[in-house]
């Protein structure tokens, strides 16, 4: 494809951008990566670009409020050919092919010189009042772009505004690890629009990239037999590669090359110390390229932990050492284990479409997360078609219990207006269980593989609410501390407590008492504050061994409430008469 070169009336004012087949791509003075923000001549979008059957059609635009130029005419709409151009305001066009190709064939040059980073930092300027408007706009004019291809093309821009006598300037790469890989040019432009190639020597980006030293060769004085043809034609009498430090840019190198060496009082211009100045230079534009590409990589880390580390845990690790501030340590926490209902039914019906089952249950778990997340909590962790999330941890929450309750009425909110809403997560219900308790929390594993999470009893404790939710058909199961403290962090304006029943779960040996979290008056269609009410006077009736009182005022209890039926169902089956060792407590026979 061919490229098109933007040219400005300040020499820094320039960009060279491939034209994609096919692709509209939108010049003007706010339009991404194709702006031309120095030309106040400029609309913000001005003119629109289509390479098609070999030939570049532009098009101005209508909110464009200056002509285009072609050839001193003005036009609206026209075809461009390789090596033609057009003018907006200050600014010229030109569609070139000129094409890059690592030369293989570039002579032994005459003279040759290595010069370490060190040696560089060490060099003062000898002109720097030449170049040292460019060096102050070094920082600003490369730490604004928003990706790579933007960065190369403003640091060659750079690099030829700064070094006087260079023609070319080339972005390469190699890769060091392999020896006689091919080496690529990520980007090169050159100082004046010509129809001819540009052929970088491999040898000696080869040698800087490999040696990690700045290496000049000059090829002037060469007579004719000696390999002048290639000089010639490259239009280069000198070149010199410097590496570009850091993993980052493992095996890149900026290549610069010239017609003749640039001669300052009293030098030799072929002598490659005559380039020092621009070694220099060159080599703070790569220390400054390789620090802005470890920096993108470390936001680019950062970005990716993101999915692994909630919000808090990377606030949390933030200016500490990751060892000490993920150490396990012992604290109070509230656990949420939240399940999908509805999996295994689609799991069978989806068995031929296991990615579109995946991505639908990654969505719903997402709907789980995302409260988590907002109520600054901790995702411990997933379990197939279930999450875990946790409060207190790594710093202590007192309104660690509240945090969870408004997860928890998040997601059942969320989850009840799917049926409107998404009718591609329609069949998917929730059961929740919390609990409140002494945990170990933080880095957790073994010696070959950890993740961030809690451990304890609370957490299976928490799991097993959730799983009593289908039994006592119940959305949200609370333990009695939670319980507990929701009635005193919870306005009823927010959210309802009702204790349920009294149980013994499958497996366990000490019975606790398991209470619902219902959304406020306001918002709970089926249920008032009378009927909560009414529903623990049964259970107080229940556990006092009044079976009749209890049977009678659940009656009381709207028939939408299936809640009620693990009750009314128990009483039912013992002929509503209470054994006599009744201990009010109701042994589940299954998890």
């Amino acid at each position: 494809m061919p490229d098109l070169i933007a040219q400005g009336s300040d020499p820094s004012h320039r960009w060279r951008r491939t034209v994609e087949e096919g692709h509209a791509h939108i010049v003007g003075r706010a339009a991404g990566t194709w702006s031309v923000p120095w030309d106040q001549h400029v609309s913000r979008r001005h003119a629109q670009l289509v390479w098609r059957d070999g030939a570049l059609h532009v098009e101005l635009m209508s909110e464009a409020r200056n002509p285009i130029y072609v050839r001193g005419i003005q036009r609206d709409r026209f075809a461009l050919q390789i090596g033609e151009h057009f003018v907006i305001g200050l600014t010229t066009f030109t569609l070139s092919d000129a094409r890059v190709e690592v030369s293989v064939a570039a002579p032994a040059p005459l003279k040759e010189q290595t010069f370490s980073a060190e040696y560089l930092h060490r060099s003062r300027f000898r002109h720097a009042d030449q170049r040292i408007e460019v060096l102050s706009r070094l920082p600003e004019i490369i730490t604004g772009t928003l990706n790579d291809m933007e960065l190369f093309v403003r640091l060659v821009n750079v690099l030829l505004a700064g070094i006087p006598g260079a023609t070319a300037v080339a972005i390469v790469a190699l890769d060091a690890d392999a020896p006689g890989a091919p080496i690529r040019v990520l980007h090169w432009d050159r100082r004046v629009v010509t129809d001819g190639g540009f052929s970088p020597s491999e040898r000696l980006i080869r040698q800087a990239v490999q040696s990690r030293q700045s290496v000049v060769h000059s090829w002037q004085g060469l007579a004719p037999n000696e390999g002048s043809t290639y000089t010639q034609s490259a239009g280069v009498d000198w070149a010199y590669c410097t590496p570009v430090p850091g993993e980052s840019c493992r095996g890149w190198g900026l290549y610069v090359s010239g017609k003749r060496a640039p001669a300052h009082r009293g030098s030799d211009s072929s002598d490659p110390q005559d380039l020092r100045d621009d070694l220099k230079f060159t080599e703070l534009a790569a220390t400054t390229l390789s620090s802005m590409r470890e920096a993108r990589l470390l936001e680019r880390r950062q970005a990716s932990l993101r999915q692994f580390f909630s919000p808090i845990v990377l606030e949390a690790l933030a200016g500490h050492d990751p060892d000490v501030a993920l150490a396990p340590q012992e604290c109070d926490v509230t656990v949420m284990f939240c399940d999908l209902r509805g999996f295994s039914r689609r799991a069978e019906q989806e068995a031929d479409d296991l990615l579109g089952l995946l991505k639908r249950v990654s969505r719903a778990l997402g709907i789980v997360t995302h409260h988590i997340l907002e109520q600054g909590g901790v995702v411990g962790d997933f379990h197939g078609d279930a999450a875990m999330g946790f409060w207190g941890w790594p710093i202590a929450q007192g309104d660690a219990v509240e945090r969870a309750c408004r997860a928890a009425l998040g997601i059942r909110r969320d989850f009840a207006s799917i049926d409107r809403e998404d009718p591609e997560l329609a069949d998917f219900r929730v059961g929740i269980g919390i609990a409140t308790g002494r945990a170990v929390s933080g880095k957790i594993g073994t010696i070959d593989q950890v993740k961030v999470t809690v451990f304890g009893p609370v957490v299976n404790l928490a799991s097993r609410l959730e799983t009593m939710t289908r039994a006592l058909q119940a959305a949200i199961l609370m333990d009695e501390r939670t319980a507990s403290a929701a009635r005193g962090m919870l306005a009823s304006s927010q959210a309802r407590v009702r204790r349920v029943a009294k149980v013994k779960p499958f497996g366990l040996n000490s019975p606790l008492v398991v209470s619902e979290l219902r959304p406020s008056a306001d918002e709970d269609s089926i249920l008032t504050d009378e009927h909560l009410a009414t529903y623990e006077q049964a259970l107080d009736a229940f556990l006092a061994k009044d079976w009749s009182a209890a049977f009678q005022l659940l009656h009381r209890v709207p028939a939408d409430d299936l809640v009620k039926d693990f009750l009314t169902v128990y009483i039912a089956r013992h002929n509503r008469s209470a054994p006599e060792s009744w201990d009010g407590v109701i042994a589940l026979d299954s998890k």
